[in-house]
Parts: structure tokens; sequence; C-alpha cells
């Protein structure tokens, strides 16, 4: 045997250095707690989603029970029977159509009256400059911290003097502006920097025609989400309109659908008679919101294009 050869015999062969392996377990290990919490938050939103969910889901089955079924399995998702007749009985012994005739009225001159007189009062708390500016406005925020039963009896007797009483004015003009709206426009009007307008202030434009023209367009988030807010609550409105009317004519679905009380229609609870009703009354609201979903979430797009 050669003498290399036996040198490299004699030579120990070194170990290759085995990869660290303490960072990999530590990327493992949190990495599937990481998992595990995600698999819990989506666990936990499913749980919160039901919890919300599960009340509609019973007002759409015990609408097409009996009232035999509705009173004694209250909670079953599945009716004994399946049964129409309160629907039909919405179009045949309820004024329904005159109950939602008056709450598409209401809603529609409330809805873009609240948007006009709230997008003109935040854009002047927003803008002009006056005395007793900072007083007003912390007057609107102190009006948002009182409860709106506080507020029902003093409305009643307003609208009693004012002889508005029981008239489709006295409905709507106190809902045409709203402190939580103007709050909600004078903080965007905030986020929208003043230099957009000096443009419009050089060639003459008056105040009113800078808000129509260029803030206004601007402000289009906050403007859909100031709609969405004002017709569902003016079309889900029920406090107002117990004190501000008293005939059946000027009832509205919310205050109709609350007259639906047992006894008054026919003997039984009436319960499938009063969810089909409120079943009916929630799908324009929630057209309405899935139709400006993706405009309501994008909060941010006026300010941008600023």
């Amino acid at each position: 045997m050669r003498q290399d050869d036996l040198e490299s015999a004699s030579t120990p062969l070194l170990a290759e250095p085995a990869p660290p392996r303490g960072p990999k377990r530590r990327r493992t290990v949190l990495s599937a707690r990481a998992g595990t919490s995600i698999i819990a938050g989506y666990l936990l939103l499913v749980l919160l989603a039901l919890v919300y969910i599960y009340p509609f889901l019973i007002s759409i089955a015990s609408s097409m029970k009996t009232d035999a079924d509705a009173t004694t399995n209250p909670l079953s998702l599945l009716p004994a029977t399946w049964s129409f007749a309160a629907y039909e009985r919405l179009f045949t012994d309820v004024p329904l159509p005159l109950w939602a005739m008056n709450s598409v009225v209401i809603t529609i001159c409330v809805t873009f009256g609240r948007v006009f007189f709230d997008s003109l009062a935040g854009y002047a708390l927003s803008r002009l400059r006056f005395r007793g500016r900072t007083l007003l406005f912390a007057g609107f925020v102190g009006v948002m911290s009182v409860p709106a039963v506080v507020l029902l009896i003093p409305r009643f007797l307003i609208l009693k003097q004012v002889g508005l009483y029981d008239s489709y004015a006295g409905m709507i003009i106190p809902l045409l502006a709203d402190a939580a709206g103007i709050f909600i426009m004078k903080q965007f009007f905030d986020s929208i920097p003043a230099s957009v307008e000096e443009a419009a202030r050089i060639d003459g434009a008056s105040i009113f025609r800078t808000f129509r023209s260029i803030v206004l367009p601007m402000a289009r988030p906050a403007v859909i989400t100031l709609f969405i807010l004002s017709f569902q609550g003016s079309w889900n409105e029920f406090s107002h309109f117990v004190v501000s009317r008293q005939s059946p004519e000027l009832n509205t679905l919310t205050t109709g659908v609350a007259s639906l009380v047992s006894g008054q229609l026919g003997a039984g609870n009436q319960y499938p008679l009063q969810l089909a009703a409120a079943v009916l009354m929630s799908i324009p609201v929630a057209v309405i919101f899935f139709v400006f979903q993706k405009r309501l979430m994008n909060t941010t797009e006026g300010a941008e294009k600023g």
C-alpha cells in the first residue's frame, strides 16, 4: 500500500456539522400556536355569528308555523306543519300596504333630508370659523349622550303646541337632523385638506357651491354611510312615531306590527303573524346594506382621491 493511501486511511473523516435545530423547532412551535389561535378565532366568530343569526332564523321559521306550533315549539327551526297563512293574512286582514306606504314616504323624506342637513351642518362646523363653534359642537356631542326616551315627552309637548301632532309633518320634521350624523360628517370633512377648496375660492365660487361641487363628492363614503344609517334608523323608528301620532291611518310598519297583539285579529298568540311582518320589514334594510356594502367599507376613498 502506498504511503499516500496510508495517510488518507489514518486521517479520520470529519463529520459535517449538524444544522442547528433550536430556531427551527421554535418556528415550528410558533407556527403551530399561530394556527391554533387562528382556528380558535374563527370558531369564536362563527359562534358569535350564530348567536346573532339564530333569532332571525327563528323569526323566519316561526312565520311559517301555525299558532299552536309556534306556542309549543317556539325555538324549533323546522315547523311541524308548514303554513303560509300568516303571510296571506298580512295582505287580507291587516292593512300592511298602508303601513308600508307610510314607512316608505317617511323614510325617503327623512333619509334625504338628514343627509342634506347633516352634511351642511358638518361642513359648517368643520370649515366655517364663527364665535361659539366649539361650544355648539360640544352641545351636539352632549345630545348624543342623552337617551332618546328622555326626550319623548318634551317632543310630544312641542308637537302639540306647534300643531304638528298626528300629521306627516310631525312624524318627519323632528327626524330631519341627527347629532350623530352631524358628528360623522364633521369628522370626515376634517380629514379632507382645506387646500382642495382654494382653486374654487380663487375662481369666485361661493361657500355653498364649493361644498356642493368639490367637498361633497369627495365625502362620498361618509355620505353613503350616513345614507344607510339614516335609512335604517327612520325605517325602524318606533318611539318617535308612538308620541307623534294617534290615528291608525298614520301607522308605520313598526307601530303597525306592534299593534298586532293577541286577540286583536282573532284568537291565538299571533306570533306567526307578527314575525311574518317583521321578516318582510327587514328586507329593504338588508337590500340597502348589501348594495352599498363595498362603499361603506371603503371609508378612506374620498380623502385619498383628494
